[in-house]
């Protein structure tokens, strides 16, 4: 997405743009899966802050009737094991008297919650997230200084677990607050409360959904690229970056050929940048930091709709603290996991045949290290199969006309994530945020970065983000 993103930006600053890209798809993890008459979207299934979308085809002069999204009237839908269950509005003033009738919150709690939520996103967020950590101007102006004079308010010393904790009454609230974590593959336990600023990103900017599916957003920013004249070369592996004699970026080579280019944005994981396509030409410039979770992903064609479910759907693990620990702690996929699911067909009705839903169905799991996966996969569907069945009171493998997965050694081979990590690294240090790989090599002049692994981080947004920023880089420096 972020290679997508900085050709239409280079091109605008006349750049001629050749991307090349290993697989013979466009879009990294934000693909799609076709199967027996259902169609999934295969990588995120979450769509906020729609307007990052929306400038790339300003940018590109390009009308916005070509992007068509709606927002939605309902966040998601929650399901707890003790079978209580609500769904979340979109709309605040709803979503303040929702946790109050279904969790208890006092709604006063709820609304400074959210309140702060937003002043965190607006404050700190926008001042990382928007711009370079690596240029002296992102720290001296008027929203810098305004972050610095709320440094206390901001939880940085605290766990987002911890402030939830302190925040709500009721631990099934603090457990779903806890799960934004998961948004950047972090630890609630570990990452720090300013975290508290994602869901504002959700509950406040609000969640939409593109007309045609989450890969219309993909297919959208390929046909603009194309139009503005982006090479884009598919099923074309890198094999380096060149350097010339002054260790400048010059080039890529190829399997069969070297391609000259004034300027070379690696929009790949950055430590295959480093490992792989700078082997033995220059010493690693960054530092390898922990990885993210990564996930298991089941893609099931259902034959049956289910009334009780929506677009969005969590089915919360019993013990939460047990839930991450495994993930970060001891490297495995929980006893009790989390489940999410995601039915696109709720939204698009043809994305699944008559009466029938297209089911993603996702478990975090901590990112490939050589562990026993073909051992535990088996176990986990099996435990996945059984809590959806007692939630929808039918058994739910017999339903199953075509199934498909991801897990984490597969989601490294088909995008490039190193150990299949979704999100690069992880934010459970409260520094996460300047440890980060740059969006440019200041030892290696004319390369420049994107995409999750870098620089502000991952998810569709940030990765958005990340070209804006590295396309900043070049107009200032080329």
């Amino acid at each position: 997405m972020s290679g997508l993103a900085v050709s239409i930006r280079l091109s605008k600053l006349n750049y001629h743009v050749t991307i090349l890209d290993t697989n013979d798809f466009t879009g990294g993890k934000l693909t799609e899966f076709v199967s027996d008459g259902y169609r999934f979207d295969a990588g995120p299934s979450l769509f906020t802050m729609p307007h990052l979308v929306e400038d790339l085809y300003k940018i590109a002069g390009k009308s916005l009737q070509n992007f068509r999204y709606r927002r939605l009237e309902e966040i998601c839908r929650y399901f707890y094991p003790d079978g209580s269950r609500f769904t979340m509005p979109a709309n605040v003033d709803d979503q303040v008297k929702t946790l109050h009738d279904q969790l208890g919150e006092d709604p006063d709690t709820t609304r400074r919650y959210l309140d702060r939520s937003r002043f965190k996103y607006e404050t700190i967020g926008r001042l990382f997230l928007e711009r370079s950590l690596r240029k002296p101007s992102t720290f001296f102006n008027h929203l810098a200084w305004r972050s610095y004079l709320n440094l206390p308010k901001l939880g940085l010393m605290q766990s987002l677990h911890h402030h939830n904790e302190k925040v709500f009454r009721n631990p099934k609230t603090v457990q779903l607050f806890d799960r934004y974590a998961t948004y950047n593959g972090s630890d609630p336990y570990q990452t720090p409360a300013v975290m508290s600023m994602i869901p504002h990103l959700e509950l406040g900017i609000g969640a939409y959904f593109p007309e045609s599916g989450m890969h219309q957003i993909t297919t959208g920013l390929e046909s603009l690229a194309r139009e503005l004249g982006v090479d884009i070369c598919l099923g074309s592996r890198v094999t380096s970056i060149i350097l010339n004699k002054l260790g400048a970026a010059c080039g890529v080579e190829t399997g069969s050929q070297s391609i000259p280019g004034d300027i070379v944005v690696s929009a790949i994981d950055v430590n295959q940048t480093y490992v792989r396509l700078l082997a033995g030409q220059k010493g690693p410039a960054f530092k390898e930091l922990p990885k993210s979770t990564s996930a298991v992903i089941f893609y099931w064609g259902i034959r049956k709709t289910f009334n009780l479910l929506g677009l969005h759907n969590i089915f919360f693990s019993t013990n939460y603290k047990a839930e991450f620990d495994s993930l970060f702690k001891e490297g495995q996929i929980p006893e009790d996991p989390t489940i999410y699911l995601n039915i696109s067909a709720k939204e698009r009705l043809s994305d699944a045949p008559p009466g029938c839903e297209n089911w993603f169905v996702m478990v975090n799991a901590p990112a490939n290290e050589g562990q026993p996966w073909d051992e535990w996969i088996p176990l986990l569907r099996k435990k996945i199969l059984m809590r959806l069945s007692r939630e929808m009171c039918e058994a739910i493998e017999p339903l199953i006309e075509t199934e498909l997965m991801l897990e984490p050694r597969s989601l490294e081979a088909r995008t490039g994530a190193v150990g299949g990590a979704l999100y690069g690294s992880n934010s459970n240090d409260r520094f996460s945020a300047f440890l980060r790989h740059a969006n440019v090599n200041n030892e290696i002049p004319h390369l420049y970065f994107c995409g999750g692994t870098v620089h502000p981080g991952g998810g569709i947004p940030l990765a958005l983000q990340s070209a804006a920023i590295a396309a900043r880089y070049v107009a200032e420096r080329e």
